[in-house]
């Protein structure tokens, strides 16, 4: 076994008649349990139960105070509530093995649900836009008093909720949750905004048009949800993988090879990056040097550890 499978922990190649041969490498990659981020779990627990407990109290507020801001935001917060959950079971998840069935382990539960969540986001953000239009037809009374404090209340816990993510471990996926909620920060200051108009005014389309303004929050987040979940189900390449170059770098860099055909390379999640090619070698080159010197920089220069590598000549 070469050195570069054995720093891999888990390598393997096959030698097939008319001399071609291929290689699984699988740098820094297991397919089994990963390392586990219980700080990064906890606080995504702590920050979806304080989302969740406070999104229904704001319903209940803008009902009563019939506020369709508050409304807006608790919808907004729905999506951070199912982000949170989304990132709390995507980091459960990974710690279950690979199995005979599911190969590549679960990773890709946490995508399915993106792209579940960001055409959630989208059927909310029509809700409140209908609800809006109807609210600029037919105005209605709103209690702005009840509407502040609901909507500080809400302020608050956003703050708290992102000074716990804020930091915490779990990696893209923490980070990510801290961005949504981060977003939601700007829907409560739009309510609030839209009680301080209220009551010194009276004049209630504020209301509706700070409900755009926060379905406008939402769509933003529903479009860069399903455009990344999608392009991760459709197997497209790694952001700002181009296999063109990556065919020339590996022909350069790599003493030996004498061309790369069928460069595949696609992402399981967002961390998890695999890639499939040929190499044809030069005249005198050994296979095996070759293999690994392809692999090492597919990991160093473009970051993808999980490379399975056929040799040709």
């Amino acid at each position: 076994m070469s050195d570069d499978q054995e720093s891999s922990g888990h390598g393997h190649d096959h030698e097939h008649a008319g001399g071609h041969g291929h290689a699984h490498g699988h740098h820094g990659h297991s397919h089994g349990p990963k390392p586990d981020h219980p700080g990064g779990a906890k606080a995504l627990g702590l920050a979806a139960g304080l989302t969740g407990l406070f999104m229904l109290a704001e319903v209940a507020g803008g009902l009563v105070s019939g506020s369709l801001a508050l409304l807006a935001d608790a919808g907004h917060m729905a999506t951070d509530l199912a982000s949170l959950l989304l990132a709390f079971f995507a980091v459960r998840m990974a710690q279950r093995p690979a199995d005979a069935q599911r190969s590549y382990g679960f990773d890709r539960v946490s995508v399915l649900a993106a792209f579940v969540n960001g055409l959630a986001l989208f059927v909310i953000a029509i809700w409140i836009t209908v609800e809006a239009v109807q609210r600029f037809l037919d105005p209605g009374e709103v209690m702005g008093g009840l509407m502040l404090w609901v909507a500080v209340a809400g302020l608050v816990v956003n703050i708290i909720a992102f000074r716990i993510l804020h930091g915490a471990e779990g990696g893209l996926n923490t980070r990510a949750a801290a961005l949504h909620v981060m977003g939601d920060l700007l829907g409560s200051v739009g309510a609030i905004a839209a009680a301080l108009i209220i009551m010194a005014t009276g004049w209630t389309p504020i209301d509706p048009i700070l409900s755009v303004f926060v379905t406008l929050l939402i769509l933003r987040s529903a479009w860069r949800v399903l455009g990344e979940s999608g392009h991760i189900l459709l197997e497209g390449t790694p952001g700002g993988f181009d296999p063109a170059a990556a065919k020339e770098r590996l022909a350069e860099a790599v003493p030996g090879v004498a061309c790369i055909h069928h460069l595949h390379a696609w992402c399981i999640s967002e961390e998890r990056l695999m890639a499939t090619l040929e190499a044809d070698l030069a005249e005198g080159a050994e296979s095996e040097k070759v293999r690994d010197g392809i692999k090492r920089v597919m990991e160093q220069e473009f970051g993808i550890g999980h490379v399975t590598v056929e040799v040709r000549g």
